[in-house]
């Protein structure tokens, strides 16, 4: 990870302690790239540098669990998520994000300094008080009593506002250990928690890692997460497992967009809003997918698992979720991965979009925007 160097202390490294705040930033650092095997070492810390912990658990950052071991506590998740969104989306930097509204018109929450005639149903609320009077003024050309009628009335132009769910996939295989990816990945993903959490309290987010499998990924969880390690180094694969009665070992490394896809949709299904969104982050072209209760993991990628996944992609747009797919580029082109995810768009009508680790948190927060932004009629 760039900046940063993850070893065991061995007596020899001088030591300045920092603040409480400031330590646990960099710890937050360390958990971004790889995740909760770092918590096993506070145990150790806590014998040679026992006034660090402390300090630690006095703000309430760690604390230990019934088993003895050290966790990071609801305060110290809020304080990485918070400082993932500073970070990525450079929120000092730019100004407040504020809320993000549609170009549509309507009963909403911001007001504009342009106003316009009254119409039946129009909010009271909404009424431009100053230029309702002045208008009652010129039209009676006189003082008071001042007789408002209904031609007078004026109403501030507001933009409506619209909640949206939704659901950042986030890729867990193998390959995402290599050039930081998987770090910058989980920041992107916690700063959008932030950013819903702050300033979006009508949206829902959720996170879904996807590797040989896919499943829900709570805060906790995403915090302490790290991508499958790779188990098996075969130059071709082909396997067919039944879930229902698997047999043996099964790897986990594989990259399986389809079935992220698929629990992403159902996840969707359960929300209200009209405006629901993925978001998929990936490095890699899919390497496993579904069908029925059967998993396959091919590699080299397969044409057959690309159609199977692209088919699920499209059933999202034909529900009406809006998919945003980012492929991260670090070592070499990946012409096939490009491809892969443009096809994505293509279908669906969403967006695609590579880019390395290091660009990932500015273009995915203005795809979140741009996908909470879109209303729906009728």
């Amino acid at each position: 990870m760039p900046g940063f160097e993850y070893s065991r202390w061995d007596g020899s490294q001088s030591f300045s302690p920092q603040s409480a705040d400031e330590l646990f930033d960099k710890l937050s650092e360390y958990l971004y790239q790889y995740g909760g095997e770092l918590l096993d070492n506070l145990n150790d810390w806590e014998q040679e540098h026992p006034d660090v912990i402390d300090m630690l658990v006095k703000q309430g950052y760690v604390e230990k669990d019934s088993e003895g071991k050290y966790r990071i506590t609801p305060r110290g998740i809020r304080r990485t998520e918070t400082k993932a969104l500073e970070q990525l989306f450079d929120v000092r930097g730019r100004g407040s994000l504020g809320r993000h509204d549609t170009d549509f018109r309507g009963a909403g929450q911001i007001q504009h300094e342009d106003s316009r005639p009254y119409q039946y149903g129009d909010p009271v609320s909404n009424l431009n008080l100053h230029e309702t009077l002045r208008n009652a003024i010129q039209r009676q050309s006189g003082g008071p009593p001042i007789r408002i009628t209904e031609d007078d009335l004026v109403v501030h132009e507001t933009e409506y506002q619209t909640a949206c769910a939704t659901v950042v996939l986030l890729d867990m295989s193998g390959s995402m250990t290599r050039y930081g990816k998987y770090g910058a990945a989980k920041k992107v993903a916690m700063g959008l928690q932030a950013l819903v959490r702050d300033k979006y309290r009508g949206d829902s987010i959720e996170v879904i890692g996807f590797y040989s499998y896919a499943s829900p990924v709570n805060e906790r969880e995403l915090l302490l997460s790290a991508p499958k390690p790779v188990s098996i180094f075969d130059s071709r694969v082909r396997l067919r497992i039944n879930l229902d009665q698997p047999k043996g070992f099964v790897p986990q490394h594989f990259t399986n967009i389809h079935a992220g896809l698929q629990l992403a949709r159902r996840t969707l299904q359960r929300k209200s809003t009209q405006n629901r969104q993925i978001i998929v982050i990936t490095d890699g072209e899919p390497t496993a997918h579904m069908e029925g209760r059967d998993l396959l993991l091919i590699y080299p990628p397969c044409e057959q698992t690309a159609r199977v996944t692209l088919a699920e992609a499209k059933r999202c747009a034909a529900e009406g979720i809006h998919i945003s797919s980012f492929a991260l580029i670090e070592d070499y082109f990946y012409l096939d991965l490009v491809n892969f995810v443009q096809q994505m768009a293509r279908v669906t009508g969403g967006v695609a979009a590579y880019c390395n680790a290091d660009d990932l948190g500015g273009i995915v927060v203005e795809s979140f925007v741009g996908g909470r932004r879109r209303r729906r009629s009728g």
